[in-house]
């Protein structure tokens, strides 16, 4: 028995790492050079992959060089076969200037943030910055984050923690308080952010300024140059009263600013809003960013503005997408990339989630598609668009990442794709995308129609002769999604012999703001409806699964779903994995970051004085899992993070605790170093194998 076991533990651990340690790009550049009869495009990408032995992910850069027509300098004649990856060591940030290709980075090392710049002949100048003490810590998040040149490539601009020594507005410097002062941060991954400052170094004589006249309540990041460098454009977080989590919202009060050098500020957008990722055209003119909501639904279907900083107009590029029809744009949910504009400052491109899936989009006046990309993907992903050369990623659940590029053609023409790497390998499953639609006695009746998705894979050689063990995979959020994209979990799984269903219950993101709005006040009951109802359409589609042996998996709302599942249907499931997940969202009320979310998703509107009702605590106990603990039968495990600011762990203790009085098989893991998404490259590895051996035993 005990060989046996070991065996298991090697085919686990031995599958997890063949599909986990697949690279995954996360950046990509591309400069462009002009030859008397050819132009010569050098792409260089960044990519990121786990390394179980150090336990930490590594970063590595590979380049392409991409040789067009000289006649037609877009179309691509050939791509020469890339040079060996590079190990990229504590690198931070990273920002070729626009003109010289000189090479800014901000790394890491020995406890110092240093600054380097590199050219074509070697390191040209470092700065030690902790060492001149102007500043904390360098933000490298993506959140506040930003490493831009100005024109002339003599300066740089970049945000930083405010020095703890530097004058508060009140003329006394923040050391010379009580160092037991508490001090707010930005929540969830954000909880070394509390008060961010933009600074300027200036190349030449290495002289650091930290830019004055930000407004004292609000905090700013996303910086960018503008008007010919002699300007800053920045978003500002609103902090006051108090700050709320971040990371993952969108919802957030937020400004555009315009920062001068003498320290004057403007607001360029409106007040009651929520602005980000702005992004600036080649020719200076025009700006464009997101545009939302303040609170409800922390992740929502945006707005594009569009800012003429010439005449200072603002005006909608793209609204609000209520309900998408059939195969149209379906509304903007994520981040722009970082160069998403053409080159002659006319169009803008970007991905973005359109039901299961994940397209391109470009835009004029009004948005279109760009041509589809292969069969063989799934989903793909813009990483950036310069001189018109498109970057962009892509995968479908039976193939890991790869690259594409292409220019971005004229109107009425299709893009030629050309591909820079295949594959490493491509993995024997089939993959269904599944349209399911509600009952009458599950439709809402303020929403009434929208319909929901989930995508199906499964091994196309089955390990045994009998039907296939199905794990039903839920997102959290709830405002999320599955794209029809590689997911090492899902893939894991599946060659392991399992079924996997990701479902995209109504309230996921590409599927219309109204899906979104559908969810609130409803949530353990719509969305686990949903979930249900499309589990039993893929038993109903595919006789191959097996309806007596089903498992539940997810995360924070994901995990919220999976109790809730084998609590509301304890005949139906054999067992569940959750991680952090959500169980008593009174008890949470008081300890999670994102508190509006709490009072939002019960359909009560959320003040920042607000104060708890017995109303609100019952609502919100009367939609938690917890009121199901005692139906629940199904052995649980639970994965839980020390650190979590969102969903506190005492959530998992606290069902951990009703399902052992009760003498119900339950297993709890505790990492007490990681928080709520238990990204650690260690934590995932034992999640999953942990997750895998539950289900072997239980399903």
């Amino acid at each position: 028995m005990e060989a046996d076991t070991q065996m298991d533990l090697g085919q686990i651990n031995g599958v997890y790492g063949e599909v986990g340690g697949l690279p995954t790009p996360v950046a990509a550049h591309v400069s462009e050079e002009q030859l008397p009869e050819l132009r010569i495009y050098t792409v260089s990408a960044e990519w990121s992959q786990r390394d179980p032995v150090r336990g930490s992910r590594l970063h590595f850069s590979q380049q392409w060089t991409v040789i067009a027509d000289s006649n037609n300098h877009k179309s691509i004649k050939t791509v020469l076969p890339p040079g060996p990856c590079v190990h990229v060591c504590a690198e931070l940030l990273t920002a070729l200037s626009p003109i010289r290709g000189l090479r800014a980075l901000i790394r890491e090392t020995c406890g110092h943030q240093l600054l380097e710049i590199w050219d074509h002949y070697g390191l040209r100048k470092c700065l030690n910055l902790t060492a001149l003490d102007k500043h904390g810590r360098v933000y490298d998040d993506a959140q506040f984050g930003c490493l831009s040149w100005s024109d002339c490539e003599n300066r740089l601009l970049y945000v930083a923690e405010k020095n703890k020594f530097m004058e508060t507005n009140d003329g006394e410097s923040l050391c010379g308080k009580d160092r037991r002062v508490y001090c707010e941060d930005w929540g969830e991954g954000l909880s070394n952010k509390s008060v961010a400052v933009i600074c300027v170094v200036n190349l030449q004589n290495g002289h650091i300024n930290v830019l004055q006249g930000v407004p004292p309540d609000v905090s700013p990041g996303q910086a960018l140059w503008a008007c010919s460098s002699q300007s800053v454009i920045f978003v500002g977080w609103y902090h006051e009263p108090f700050r709320l989590g971040l990371k993952f919202c969108s919802n957030r009060r937020s400004a555009l600013f315009k920062l001068d050098m003498d320290g004057n500020c403007e607001c360029l957008s409106g007040d009651n809003v929520s602005v980000s990722c702005p992004r600036l055209s080649p020719d200076g003119s025009t700006l464009i960013y997101r545009q939302g909501r303040v609170f409800g639904p922390h992740s929502q279907c945006l707005s594009l503005q569009q800012l003429d900083l010439r005449s200072g107009k603002t005006s909608t590029l793209l609204d609000v997408v209520d309900r998408p029809q059939a195969g149209e744009f379906a509304g903007v949910y994520e981040a722009l990339p970082s160069s998403c504009w053409s080159e002659d400052s006319q169009r803008i491109v970007f991905s973005s989630p359109r039901r299961n899936w994940k397209r391109s989009s470009k835009v004029t006046s009004l948005s279109d598609s760009l041509s589809a990309l292969p069969r063989l993907y799934g989903s793909w992903k813009l990483l950036t668009i310069q001189n018109d050369l498109m970057v962009v990623c892509c995968s479908s659940p039976n193939i890991p990442p790869t690259l594409l590029v292409g220019f971005l053609p004229l109107a009425g023409e299709a893009v030629t794709w050309r591909t820079l790497q295949p594959p490493i390998r491509t993995f024997d499953f089939h993959w269904t995308v599944l349209d399911v639609t509600p009952p009458p006695e599950e439709d809402n009746t303020h929403y009434s129609g929208l319909d929901f998705g989930a995508i199906l894979v499964k091994p196309s050689r089955y390990l045994h002769e009998a039907k296939i063990p199905l794990v039903v995979y839920i997102h959290g959020g709830p405002h999320s999604q599955f794209p029809v994209e590689w997911n090492c979990t899902t893939a894991g799984l599946a060659k392991l012999g399992f079924a996997v269903l990701m479902v995209n219950y109504r309230g996921s993101t590409g599927f219309g703001q109204d899906s979104i709005l559908s969810l609130i006040s409803h949530i353990g009951s719509q969305d686990v409806k949903d979930v249900q109802r499309a589990v039993l359409t893929a038993l109903q589609t595919d006789n191959t699964l097996d309806p007596k042996r089903l498992a539940v998996i997810g995360g924070s709302h994901g995990g919220f779903l999976s109790c809730h599942l084998v609590g509301q249907y304890p005949e139906f499931y054999r067992a569940c994995a959750a991680r952090n997940p959500v169980i008593n969202a009174a008890t949470l009320l008081g300890t999670s970051d994102i508190v509006d979310w709490r009072y939002s998703s019960m359909g009560f509107q959320y003040s920042y004085d607000q104060i708890p009702t017995a109303e609100a605590l019952a609502a919100m106990l009367e939609k938690s899992p917890i009121i199901h603990a005692a139906q629940i039968k199904a052995p649980v495990l639970l994965m839980l993070g020390g650190r979590d600011k969102r969903v506190s762990p005492h959530q998992g203790l606290e069902l951990y605790k009703a399902l052992k009085s009760r003498a119900l098989p339950v297993r709890l893991l505790w990492f007490p170093d990681d928080g709520h998404s238990l990204s650690r490259v260690d934590t995932q590895a034992d999640c999953f194998l942990n997750t895998v051996l539950w289900m072997q035993q239980h399903v």
